[in-house]
């Protein structure tokens, strides 16, 4: 290639070094233009949320020192007296982050059910009426934009304390995220398979059965347990508004400055999400394996 460009004529090699530096000087005053933009957006930003670094950095050994509160002494010579002690309500702990678990289990999976009912019909290359399909995604849109603490709030009022609320909470906001993952996973299908069936004069279902879902079950089944993972943190807080699981005895040690019992329940929290997370984590890259595979 460089034999090639010195074999060039004078004029056309110096038209090609104007034209790269031309290149290469609008190329530095995007990247300048796109800093200073950035750089706007940061300051309104902070602006708006009325960040003052001074008070930041006034406060900031607030932290630090809180998380040495909640720290207990542990004594070698009496460690296992001090454990005992850390850990007094490990029993009753446990049977909350059990309830915890159940309520994210339930919640994904009649969030995950519906979502594959409606992801076919939100789906472009699947729904046949163009209403029907702007109309499923915006009900997905409503599900996954409204926090589940507020759902959980609003079931709190309506059904009372208790894991209900919060599973009806995550189920409804699983239905939106998920909605939107499988219906996007459905419009990258091979559609041969689809034209096939449909050839054969099959229904709208029996097409879905037999040449969409399997193309996309080992999918749905990955973005499932993903989706577990994320609940299992969100039912944690369903507790702060009273819809059961061990984030009601969090936040209650929390407000009454039960300093020991903060930090065993944040442990017990932390060491369940991390089995959790490495569990599925191997299902989910099993299953992508054997998509691969096959």
């Amino acid at each position: 290639m460089s034999h090639v460009i010195a074999r060039l004529p004078e004029p056309r090699l110096r038209a090609l070094e104007d034209a790269y530096g031309a290149a290469v000087a609008a190329k530095r005053r995007q990247v300048l233009l796109g800093g200073l933009v950035l750089a706007a957006l940061v300051g309104l930003s902070a602006w708006a949320g009325e960040v003052d670094l001074a008070k930041f950095f006034a406060n900031l050994w607030r932290f630090p020192s809180y998380i040495g509160d909640i720290v207990p002494t542990l004594r070698l010579a009496h460690l296992g007296e001090d454990l005992a002690e850390w850990y007094w309500g490990l029993g009753y702990w446990l049977k909350l982050m059990g309830e915890t678990l159940l309520i994210a289990y339930l919640g994904t999976m009649l969030g995950g059910l519906c979502a594959i009912s409606l992801c076919f019909l939100a789906a472009a290359n699947l729904s046949r009426s163009a209403r029907v399909r702007w109309l499923v995604r915006r009900v997905l849109e409503f599900c996954r934009t409204v926090p589940e603490i507020v759902f959980a709030l609003i079931f709190v009022a309506a059904f009372g304390l208790g894991p209900v609320p919060g599973v009806l909470a995550i189920a409804i906001h699983t239905t939106g995220a998920l909605g939107k993952l499988f219906s996007e996973v459905v419009e990258n299908i091979d559609m041969k398979p689809v034209e096939g069936v449909s050839a054969t004069g099959a229904t709208w279902l029996e097409t879905v059965r037999f040449a969409v879902l399997p193309q996309v079950l080992s999918n749905f089944a990955s973005y499932g347990l993903l989706r577990f993972e994320i609940n299992v943190r969100g039912a944690a807080v369903m507790g702060f508004v009273g819809a059961g699981g061990i984030g009601q005895d969090l936040i209650e040690s929390i407000r009454k400055f039960y300093y020991s019992d903060v930090s065993a329940i944040l442990l017990i929290i932390i060491a369940t999400v991390m089995v959790i997370d490495l569990a599925t984590e191997r299902l989910r890259h099993a299953l992508i394996g054997m998509e691969r595979r096959s």
